[in-house]
């Protein structure tokens, strides 16, 4: 429901006129983030008042390394995407209990793709179980390659071994391969806990 909601805020945006901040070179941010962060923290943290919170889009503070239970959360994966207006971003929700992912729900409102998974439950798109591909060969694979890394010349020793789709969204990456659309992704840099 959280990821939903805040997928409605994203959905109302997305073609419409909107201004975009850079919050740091290259790292776009709007008004879509922030409300859909400001939706989703306030669904999650009415049902569960004492859990803790991590987003990318909240002041981080020590709190929540108190707590057993803490919710991480992209209120917008792929912004750069969402700017251009590339259907390739999701919100993510996430609830982790001491230390460990339980809950995961990444949800693309442009695409109408809500993937969630449970741990020891497997993993749905819309309701309906999906499962990785079980490809072996790398050079049957379509792995999906970020188009920042690309344009910097990064994934250029990899394309002849594979078959390299650029595609928006660390963790609609990640979507997409667990639901068999894809067969792999790998980062050429660090990521952060709410895009994984």
């Amino acid at each position: 429901a959280a990821a939903r909601a805040g997928g409605a805020i994203v959905a109302k945006y997305y073609k419409g006129d909107y201004a975009v901040h850079e919050k740091a070179p290259d790292n776009p941010l709007t008004v879509a983030d922030t409300e859909a962060d400001a939706a989703i923290k306030a669904l999650v943290l009415a049902e569960c008042p004492g859990d803790g919170w991590l987003s990318e889009e909240t002041a981080d503070t020590t709190e929540r390394l108190s707590k057993s239970r803490v919710w991480i959360v992209d209120p917008l994966d792929g912004t750069k995407e969402f700017t251009q207006h590339i259907p390739e971003f999701c919100v993510c929700v996430a609830l982790v209990v001491d230390g460990v992912v339980q809950v995961g729900v990444s949800y693309n409102p442009a695409e109408e793709k809500l993937f969630a998974a449970r741990r020891g439950a497997g993993t749905t798109l819309n309701g309906k179980p999906v499962s990785c591909t079980g490809k072996t060969q790398l050079a049957d694979a379509v792995v999906l390659a970020s188009r920042s890394e690309n344009k910097r010349g990064e994934w250029d020793t990899y394309k002849p071994l594979m078959k390299v789709k650029l595609t928006g969204s660390v963790a609609y990456k990640f979507a997409l391969i667990a639901a068999g659309e894809a067969d792999a992704t790998f980062s050429l840099t660090p990521k952060n806990e709410w895009d994984m």
